[in-house]
């Protein structure tokens, strides 16, 4: 790494560390994700350029991923597979909701159905704008609309739970609850692997999925070697808010503010109807219901995963249910979004 990048990467430290140090003081909820988040995204909004950290989600998100992985007892799993109805009901809404969303946006700003279409599907921001630009959408647009509609949901659903009361729901516990050091060493490597595996696949969320998928196949088997400290599940929180607070800047607003806007009152909607959504699925499934909202919540996974965890709601439901939403979505946009322009180029004939 260059000499002259250490003070800008210094400087996003303390930043994020002066976030999460108020955030704690003020009882804001995940202060160790929301304070670097917010401290971040307001140093860059206020010109001050702060870079994200070389890596820096990467390794959050596999910090996340094997501290969740360690829920998937035998039990969980089964209540997992038990709920698989509802978690294909849960993909199903998401699809409909991104449709609903995408014409929204376009009979707002009038952007090509493209751009429209990728920038509100419920997925990740990566994903989405790497099919944007295959089937000729504005990347720039599509990748600004999910960076705010995750900002926005990371902010704005554990204060809403926090207001109402909503924690420690969870009847889960992590199979393993002491720190091991050679437990530790041996989990950084098979999970490692687990990550490449999936990197050479091409699946999406690699850094997350890997680690979360190969410690929750050795937690089902009764083989739980390390817990993780929390130090360093609140540096994998920290990780995850500097890297997203750190793709705002000046500029963002400023590019098409219009549209922004019209994202924000979209996403609002979302978060009203998936609400309403994961009320009907505690109703039917048995769920507590803030449980199965924040798992039908249009977020992010690591987002929601950590919100989850760290406020007792059902973490190993919540990460089943935007893991593999988010992964079946990858595979079925690219194809959902043919079939929509082949309807719309029908219907213009």
């Amino acid at each position: 790494m260059a000499q002259r990048q250490w003070p800008g990467l210094l400087k996003t430290v303390g930043a994020a560390l002066i976030g999460a140090a108020a955030a704690v003081l003020a009882g804001v909820p995940l202060p160790w994700f929301i304070g670097p988040l917010l401290a971040v995204a307001g140093c860059n909004l206020a010109g001050g350029r702060l870079p994200s950290l070389p890596y820096g989600r990467d390794i959050g998100q596999w910090i996340i991923g094997v501290a969740l992985g360690l829920y998937f007892t035998p039990e969980v799993v089964r209540q997992v597979v038990r709920l698989a109805p509802w978690i294909a009901g849960a993909l199903a809404f998401a699809v409909v909701l991104g449709l609903v969303g995408a014409w929204a946006l376009r009979r707002l700003t009038g952007e090509a159905t493209a751009t429209c279409f990728f920038a509100m599907a419920i997925g990740g921001a990566s994903e989405m704008a790497a099919q944007a630009e295959r089937y000729g959408g504005r990347v720039d647009r599509v990748a600004a609309a999910h960076s705010l509609r995750m900002m926005l949901v990371a902010v704005i659903v554990p204060w809403a739970m926090q207001a109402i009361g909503v924690s420690g729901s969870d009847p889960y516990v992590p199979a393993a609850r002491q720190f091991d050091a050679v437990g530790f060493v041996v989990l950084v490597a098979v999970t490692g692997g687990g990550a490449i595996v999936l990197r050479r696949l091409g699946t999406p969320n690699v850094y997350m999925l890997g680690p979360l998928l190969v410690t929750a196949v050795l937690t089902a088997g009764g083989l739980a070697w390390s817990a993780l400290p929390a130090t360093v599940l609140n540096a994998g929180q920290l990780l995850i808010g500097v890297a997203l607070g750190a793709r705002f800047s000046p500029e963002f607003f400023r590019a098409a503010p219009h549209f922004l806007l019209a994202v924000v009152l979209i996403t609002v909607g979302y978060l009203a109807a998936t609400a309403a959504f994961g009320v009907v699925v505690a109703l039917a499934s048995g769920l507590p219901t803030a449980t199965a909202v924040l798992a039908t919540t249009p977020g992010g996974i690591s987002e929601m995963a950590i919100t989850a965890k760290v406020l007792a709601l059902g973490a190993p439901v919540v990460t089943a249910f935007h893991g593999i939403r988010m992964a079946l979505l990858v595979v079925l946009i690219g194809p959902l979004y043919r079939v929509v322009r082949s309807l719309a180029g029908a219907k213009r004939r």
